[in-house]
């Protein structure tokens, strides 16, 4: 099949690493075209995309590395700039850099990219805060620890920043350093929640439907259709005993829980009035099949295309292939939701981890109910500069903070599974 391209000629970085994600996210939706059965990221990339440091990549840049980890090959699931590969050939003490030696003081092989690897673009957002009056500057991590009046104060200027990063099996890593590839590789198998009985358990997730800790109601029950219900804000799905296995259960109830996430008082993502087949309805549905596949992957479990969404094949196909900008707003969605999801999840499991079962879940509980873009945080979105371009604005475009009455005088549609 002909490998659909973009003139590249004048194009800013930014540019460049969209059009690479939309070529990798159209052979993705080829495939699965030619067989919607596949999940969308394959048992092979079990385990979230991080760098060197251990920190994960963030949803946006997730999806393209676990694409690109899969139609690969590649055994590990770290990730790295040239300077700091390069970096792995030297030490620092008090008297500068040094050749990286062993135990016994022996110098250590060179490690290096392979000839002929090329890189794969990630994108990253950074914040300048400058305040208003004294142009004095200071970092955004300590921006957020401000008060909403003293955040008054400051202009934000976020800047969008492309990095190249290769897979460490786009070096010489495993000859260079064996031990430490091998740690890496292993990692890479992740955590399953597969049990012999091809079930899984998800406690966190258990909790949140039977301790009524999501944002909005999760309501098992015998039934056929799996939805989330805008006009009444709340989540139906069947009963777990009716899917195939519990992971099936799992992610599909993900997928409603995007749905969600995206609702007028929580991220403002779901158009008021879209209708069954629409481009909206298209684009929304990409979004939570993403975020459903992400989140799962996170837990070592696979994400099948749900039956009904494998109809808008074409239509993602179609408006990648017309407009790769299609893919940074689709992307950037995903990025707020998987993140909106994992947080109240991790919340969650963190409390059980630490105080059982019966553990006192009230103050989560009210905080998702009361809701805030990010867990535990209040007014998390920066006052951003009018001086920023319009891209950005819609990056970081105000949501609305307060609970709103779910039921609604005139019903509106239900994203219906």
């Amino acid at each position: 099949m002909k490998k659909n391209t973009y003139n590249t000629d004048g194009l800013s970085a930014e540019d460049r690493a969209l059009n690479t994600f939309a070529e990798l996210m159209i052979e993705k939706i080829r495939n699965l075209q030619e067989d919607w059965k596949k999940p969308w990221f394959s048992p092979q990339v079990a385990q979230l995309p991080k760098n060197l440091n251990g920190r994960n990549y963030n949803g946006m840049n997730s999806i393209v590395l676990m694409l690109m980890q899969e139609k690969n090959g590649w055994q590990t699931s770290r990730y790295a700039t040239f300077d700091r590969i390069v970096s792995l050939n030297f030490t620092k003490d008090k008297d500068g850099n040094k050749a990286a030696v062993d135990e016994n003081g022996n110098k250590l092989p060179r490690v290096g990219i392979n000839k002929g690897e090329k890189s794969t673009p990630v994108m990253l957002t950074t914040f300048t805060c400058v305040h208003k009056e004294t142009k004095e500057h200071i970092k955004y991590d300590d921006y957020k620890q401000l008060t909403q009046d003293e955040r008054n104060n400051y202009n934000v200027y976020p800047k969008l920043q492309v990095y190249n990063v290769f897979n460490l099996d786009q070096t010489n890593l495993k000859e260079a350093r064996p031990e430490m590839y091998q740690k890496f590789k292993d990692e890479a198998v992740g955590q399953s929640l597969r049990t012999t009985e091809g079930m899984v358990d998800f406690p966190a997730l258990d909790a949140m439907i039977e301790k009524d800790l999501y944002v909005c109601p999760i309501k098992p029950i015998h039934g056929d259709n799996a939805y989330y219900s805008i006009s009444k804000d709340e989540i139906v799905i069947p009963e777990k005993a009716q899917f195939i296995d519990g992971e099936s259960f799992y992610s599909n109830l993900l997928h409603e829980m995007s749905h969600a996430s995206g609702s007028e008082n929580r991220l403002n993502r779901l158009v008021s009035g879209s209708t069954f087949g629409s481009e909206s309805y298209a684009k929304e549905e990409l979004v939570a099949e993403l975020t459903a596949a992400l989140v799962s992957s996170q837990y070592g479990m696979e994400k099948h295309v749900k039956s009904d969404s494998a109809a808008y094949l074409k239509s993602w196909l179609d408006s990648l292939k017309e407009d790769p900008n299609f893919i940074k707003t689709s992307l950037m969605d995903v990025k707020r939701s998987s993140s909106f999801i994992s947080q109240r999840l991790d919340a969650v499991a963190q409390r059980l981890e630490r105080d059982g079962w019966e553990a006192d879940f009230s103050d989560i509980r009210e905080k998702n109910k009361a809701f805030t873009p990010v867990f535990g945080n209040k007014a998390e979105r920066p006052t951003v500069s009018n001086q920023e371009n319009q891209s950005t604005q819609e990056q970081t475009k105000p949501q609305v903070q307060h609970e709103e009455v779910a039921a609604r005088s005139t019903e509106q549609p239900r994203f219906h599974r």
